[in-house]
């Protein structure tokens, strides 16, 4: 079954349109009333509500309830357990004791997601019979029923933690550290308006770790059996010898070099490659593409208090990706 396969995302167009033109709406009840725009946690509400939909046919969030934001905190807060050397990794008599608390907090973390699915997934079960969605829940609750098991609830309550973990938080903050770049470097908003209105009519840092199968070799260096493997994806998009002036944000290099992000070319691998490659690359890319320019072509955007770009507080706080420490609040204007 291929979830995120070309045709199922496709398939979303609709979808898609729908709820960026609510948070188009929303953003245009902040410009009536001159409120700030929390751009991390609307564009984390179009992500949530976009994997809602899909799975299960509902929007599970609004913005004008603290839903999102709890759904939020709650995915961050995994991520950063997640992204945290846990000695338990290194010294595994350390497992039961658990030094760090890591297992108790991701362990509190999870039954609350687990609470959440277990409602879907209850009321389908009970409304199979009578049920017209067609959605990922019901693929996977067919997948249970047809193959004896095989794919227990259970399962299918794990696979839901991966997919509203990576499916969520990963577009919101690229949305969210694109448009604080763009706020940061006004040349660059505005080649980007510019290319806009031109086409459109008026109107991870870290990748997941992977662990060795077997002994292995690489370049000469030995790789265990076991052996958590961690590509620095970071370093890689930062290599002088591939990419001038590496550290400055200056979107147009891509549209100068023939590298892509599909996993081809090693140079710039943000969402993997091979194998591994990550599943909703076609969902994300049509997303945060859909998202940022809909943002941009809609409003012309100021920072909250008259602060200037310049004084932009950009530092990161890190987590299994890298977070913005600070939201970036704009007010949006009309054009």
């Amino acid at each position: 079954m291929q979830i995120f396969s070309l045709q199922r995302v496709d398939a979303f167009h609709g979808l898609r349109q729908k709820v960026v033109q609510q948070l188009l709406d929303h953003a245009h009840e902040s410009c009536s009333s001159g409120r700030a725009v929390d751009i991390g946690r609307a564009a984390f509400t179009i992500a949530l509500n976009l994997l809602s939909n899909t799975v299960f046919s509902v929007d599970l969030a609004h913005y004008d309830s603290n839903l999102s934001q709890e759904f939020k905190e709650l995915i961050w807060s995994i991520l950063v357990e997640v992204g945290k050397p846990n000695l338990a990794d290194f010294f595994p008599g350390l497992r039961l004791v658990d030094p760090q608390g890591i297992h108790k907090r991701m362990s509190v973390y999870f039954n609350k997601l687990f609470d959440v699915f277990d409602s879907f997934i209850n009321q389908r079960l009970q409304l199979r019979a009578s049920s017209t969605d067609n959605d990922v829940l019901d693929a996977l609750l067919n997948l249970n029923k047809q193959h004896d098991h095989e794919l227990s609830c259970n399962d299918i309550r794990h696979l839901l933690v991966d997919l509203f973990s990576a499916g969520t938080d990963t577009t919101s903050s690229t949305i969210e550290w694109a448009m604080a770049e763009l706020l940061n470097n006004p040349k660059a908003m505005a080649k980007a308006r510019d290319e806009l209105s031109q086409v459109v009519a008026p109107t991870r840092s870290i990748p997941t770790p992977r662990k060795a199968e077997m002994d292995s070799e690489i370049l000469g260096y030995a790789v265990p059996k076991n052996a958590q493997v961690i590509i620095n994806v970071w370093a890689i998009g930062r290599d002088s010898k591939t990419w001038s002036d590496p550290h400055s944000f200056g979107p147009e290099r891509f549209l100068e070099c023939d590298i892509d992000v599909k996993g081809r070319d090693f140079q710039l691998i943000p969402f993997g490659a091979g194998r591994r490659i990550c599943p909703g690359l076609l969902l994300g890319r049509r997303m945060v593409h859909l998202v940022l320019a809909s943002l941009l072509h809609s409003f012309d955007w100021k920072l909250e208090g008259g602060m200037k770009p310049e004084d932009m507080d950009m530092s990161e706080t890190f987590g299994f990706s890298v977070r913005k420490a600070q939201p970036l609040r704009v007010v949006p204007i009309k054009p």
